[in-house]
């Protein structure tokens, strides 16, 4: 399995009483297929996944595939603190008809190399689906490593791996050592980056309310090979970025972006909290900022390209 464009690590709307809002979730999955994102991934850090019980996880494994009904491909976070858990939320994926998993290292554990690899095989094993790994060191305390890439990559359902370490280091490893293990975007501030090394794939959350401007920048720099362009849109985006990835808030800002948007997003679950007044009237201005920015940057190319296509037309 390949995976290309823009991959939204979708949110997972509440009611005020923290329960689990079904509609607004089958609301949400449309209005991103609507918008043109590439892909889904339900179950990750973004989804809330860890706040969640096993019922609704599983719950929203059928909810997801059903609703979506093949329209995009949908990836299936099964990340749990034991492997028996995440075999057991894998093999309910490929039961529900998940197109692949996302498989993270067991936080708090602390495993070595091998052990996480030896993990991340048990539960590819219980689901015999295309793998998407997420390194993401930051939370789980531990580096999905050259020891851990050797021995999972001779497998070949281990197909990708979602890179959030931060670490640019890790993605010249990646292209270099590792091309039969895509490399895709994790870390946001860094897509520009990831697309000149020839990623094809960005999982981002911002694009639970920014589809259209994530968009614009896989268009540009992936599909058009216009860095040019591209550097601008990421220009335009590195405020939002930051805020995102250096913030300290950053679930909390997605779920309030998706809300200031007019989508249901609902509130957090404990034991995180809400933006208070002051981040949420930043993050608004910073919103509003980059979509002036970015309409206009599109403007300015779609009028240069009918420029020079009447140009063309005139010298036919």
């Amino acid at each position: 399995m390949r995976f290309e464009g823009i991959y939204t690590p979708v949110i997972t709307p509440f009611h005020s009483d923290a329960t689990i809002d079904r509609e607004a979730f089958t609301r949400l999955l449309d209005h991103l297929i609507d918008a043109g994102v590439h892909g889904l991934v339900l179950g990750g850090t973004t989804g809330e996944y860890y706040a969640q019980t096993t019922e609704e996880r599983v719950d929203m494994m059928h909810l997801a595939v059903e609703h979506i009904a093949g329209r995009v491909p949908l990836v299936v976070g099964v990340s749990a603190l034991r492997t028996e858990d995440a075999a057991m939320y894998a093999g309910h994926a490929r039961e529900a008809g998940a197109d692949a998993i996302l498989i993270g290292s067991p936080y708090y554990a602390v495993p070595t190399e091998r052990e996480i690899a030896l993990h991340c095989l048990e539960v590819e094993r219980a689901a015999d689906l295309p793998v998407m790994l997420y390194n993401f060191p930051s939370r789980t305390g531990v580096m999905m490593g050259d020891e851990f890439l050797d021995r999972v990559g001779r497998n070949p359902n281990f197909c990708a791996i979602k890179e959030s370490s931060g670490d640019i280091n890790r993605l010249h490893a990646l292209a270099r050592d590792y091309p039969h293990i895509q490399a895709c975007c994790g870390m946001d501030d860094q897509a520009l980056e990831y697309f000149a090394w020839g990623a094809r794939a960005w999982v981002c959350a911002g694009s639970n309310f920014l589809p259209a401007e994530h968009i614009a920048l896989y268009q540009a720099c992936v599909v058009d090979g216009d860095f040019s362009r591209g550097r601008r849109i990421m220009s335009a985006m590195l405020p939002l970025m930051r805020t995102l990835e250096q913030g300290g808030k950053f679930l909390q800002s997605i779920k309030h972006g998706a809300r200031y948007v007019g989508l249901p997003a609902g509130p957090v679950r404990k034991p995180l909290r809400e933006l208070n007044k002051d981040e949420a009237r930043a993050l608004e201005t910073t919103i509003r900022t980059l979509q002036t920015a970015v309409r206009q940057i599109e403007r300015t190319t779609s009028a240069t390209n009918r420029e020079a296509e009447n140009v063309r037309t005139a010298h036919a």
